[in-house]
Parts: C-alpha cells; sequence; structure tokens
C-alpha cells in the first residue's frame, strides 16, 4: 500500500455499491481545515459516494445577532456547499444532501425559533441538529473534543423540551454520547418517543488508557447497553468513528496507518453487534471524516466496512450502506452516482477536531 493525500491506496472492494455517507464534518480553522474540495477528493478515490450528511461542528457561525440564532451561519455554509455539489460541476457526489445543524436544545420551546430560521434557510436540506452530550469523570475524552459540552447536560430540564419541538418539525437528533451514558439516552428516547434519534459513532464505548481485562468489561457493558437502547423503535444507529482514539485501539498513535484486512478484524464485533441490536434496516455507515483520518485513509475505512459485511445478504448491505440514510434524512435518490474518476485537492493531515 503506499499514502497519497493522507489516503491509503488500496484496491476498492464492491466498487459499484452505492454509498450516502452519513457523518461527515467540513470546517476552516487554525487548528485544522477540511472543505468542499478536501472531501470530494476523498469521495472520489474509488468507492461509490452518491450523497453525504453534513454534521455539525459549530464551524462558520455567526459573530453578531442573539446567541441562541449564530449557528444558523453554519447551516447557510453547508446549503451553500450543496448548492455547488447540485449543479453538478463538481462530480455527481451531492455533497452535504442533507445537514444536521447544532442548536442548544436545553433551552426548551425557545429553539424553535432557531429552528423554523434554519428550515427557512434550508428547506431541502436541513433534518436536524446534533448536540453532543458527552461527559466523563476524567479529563481523558476532552483532549479530543474542539467544544466541550457542560457536565451533566444529558440532564438538563429544557432538554427533553427541546427534543420535542424537533418531533413537531419531523426533525432528528444525532446524539453523541460515550457507552456509560446509554442508559441514561434510553430513558431520554422513552421521554420523547415522537423524535427520532440518531446514535452517534455506536455509543462510543470509551476505552482509553485501560488493560485486556478492563476493556472487555467495556465492551460487555456497551454491548448490553445498545441492546437495550434499540428495544426503542426511535433510535437508529450510525456505525462510524472508530477510527477515534476514544475506543482503545490505538491506532491513531501509529506512524502508518493501518489497511483494511487490520480494521476489518478490529472493527468487526463492533459492527456485527450493532447490527446484531438494531437490525440493518436501523443501522447506517459513516466515514466520520476528517476526524478518523487519524487512524485511517478513506479508502480503507470503507473497504473495512464493506468487508465486515460481505456475508450480509444484498438488502442488508443496501440498507447498511445507503438506504437507512435516505430514510432517515429524507435525501432523494438523482440515480445511480458514480463519482470515480472524478479528481479533487486531496485530505490534509487530520485537524484537531474528533467526532
Amino acid at each position: 500500500m503506499t499514502e497519497h493525500n493522507g489516503r491509503t491506496s488500496e484496491p476498492i472492494l464492491d466498487p459499484d455499491l452505492e454509498i450516502v455517507d452519513s457523518h461527515h464534518h467540513l470546517f476552516d480553522r487554525p487548528t485544522g481545515r477540511y472543505m468542499f474540495e478536501d472531501y470530494l477528493a476523498d469521495a472520489s478515490a474509488g468507492h461509490n459516494i452518491a450523497s453525504s450528511v453534513y454534521v455539525e461542528t459549530q464551524a462558520m457561525a455567526r459573530t453578531y445577532g442573539p446567541a441562541q440564532l449564530r449557528a444558523i451561519g453554519e447551516v447557510e455554509f453547508a446549503n451553500g456547499v450543496a448548492a455547488m455539489s447540485d449543479s453538478g460541476g463538481y462530480g455527481p457526489c451531492r455533497v452535504s444532501a442533507a445537514i444536521v445543524g447544532y442548536a442548544d436544545l436545553t433551552v426548551g420551546e425557545s429553539v424553535g425559533e432557531f429552528l423554523d430560521l434554519a428550515l427557512s434557510t434550508a428547506p431541502d436540506r436541513f433534518r436536524g441538529v446534533r448536540q453532543i452530550l458527552i461527559d466523563h469523570p476524567s479529563e481523558a475524552p476532552y483532549r479530543y473534543i474542539t467544544h466541550r459540552p457542560p457536565s451533566g447536560l444529558i440532564r438538563r430540564p429544557g432538554l427533553v423540551s427541546g427534543l420535542r419541538e424537533l418531533g413537531k418539525r419531523e426533525l432528528t437528533f444525532d446524539a453523541a454520547v460515550l457507552h456509560h451514558q446509554l442508559p441514561e439516552l434510553s430513558r431520554l428516547a422513552d421521554s420523547v418517543p415522537e423524535t427520532t434519534m440518531v446514535l452517534n459513532h455506536l455509543g462510543l464505548a470509551i476505552a482509553m488508557e485501560t488493560n485486556a481485562e478492563e476493556s472487555h468489561a467495556i465492551f460487555r457493558c456497551w454491548r448490553d447497553s445498545l441492546h437495550d437502547l434499540a428495544r426503542r423503535p426511535n433510535v437508529v444507529c450510525k456505525i462510524g468513528g472508530l477510527g477515534l482514539p476514544f475506543w482503545g485501539f490505538g491506532l491513531e498513535s501509529r506512524d502508518s496507518k493501518a489497511g483494511s484486512d487490520e480494521l476489518a478484524e478490529i472493527w468487526r464485533p463492533y459492527v456485527e453487534t450493532a447490527v446484531e441490536a438494531f437490525g440493518a434496516h436501523r443501522c447506517m455507515m459513516e466515514s466520520n471524516f476528517p476526524p478518523d483520518a487519524r487512524s485511517c485513509g478513506f479508502v480503507p475505512l470503507w473497504n473495512a466496512l464493506k468487508s465486515v459485511t460481505e456475508a450480509f445478504s444484498a438488502s442488508e448491505r443496501t440498507a447498511l450502506f445507503s438506504r437507512t440514510a435516505r430514510r432517515v434524512y429524507r435525501i432523494p435518490s438523482v440515480g445511480q452516482a458514480d463519482v470515480r474518476g472524478h479528481r479533487g485537492r486531496g485530505s490534509g493531515s487530520p485537524p484537531a477536531l474528533i467526532l
């Protein structure tokens, strides 16, 4: 394997399999840059990425106006990227076909003002909100989070009211939590059955700085909590984020990035557990790029996910790689996309942002 533009070159597995990348970011910060042309370069490296879902990082927020509405700048930015992509001048991949923005849902019913503004700003693409709820007693995970959430955010009284405002508008909630918070997320899902929740990154079984015995115990706790969460019909699961340091795999600290065979071996128990818990029709694959670029290239990442699921039925694989994301985020199909051969600038070094 060779390295070029931060991506590991491998033969593409199942190159015709259509993919809707259900989670990626775009931003330009002093700590890192990953913009439209960078994602295009990764998405055109050989896999058939038909569409993508833009997920917030609180980038491009306005610097003026009421604080509660400033995040509309990111929705405007993502919608502009999507308009550029829809022009067809940058290849057939529809980048940011759905937009998940940021809002502080703990303000309760008053978040409706922002949601209505976002819907009027991007009526064809705004599909929901993500507010990171990660909470941990140690400082370890916060080294990799750009915007540290307040402690106890998942228990704020106004959060349930804010989530209900999403449900009223048929908008989704992307939930970023750690594995020990999954029971709290289950209770939250029970309180707002009308709101679809999208679990980010499989619920992040945090096993950083643990020994083998501790890591196995964490896996069992994560597995059991994930199965319990999956009993809530209003929750779906994103499979990805496995390149993040939280899992304790240690891939991000190596001199060379892992290839797809190694990734598939490490990731298989987590992917199979999620599909077993939720079923393929409630799971969707994500690249989580560029944060996952700390551990692997874009091509090996998708090769690994394809390899792990190669024994699944055709219907299950279609659900995992495109159909679930299209349904949950209401992404229309624009024909069989094939972005292979289109060239972009390529991604650089992975940025500080890790979610």
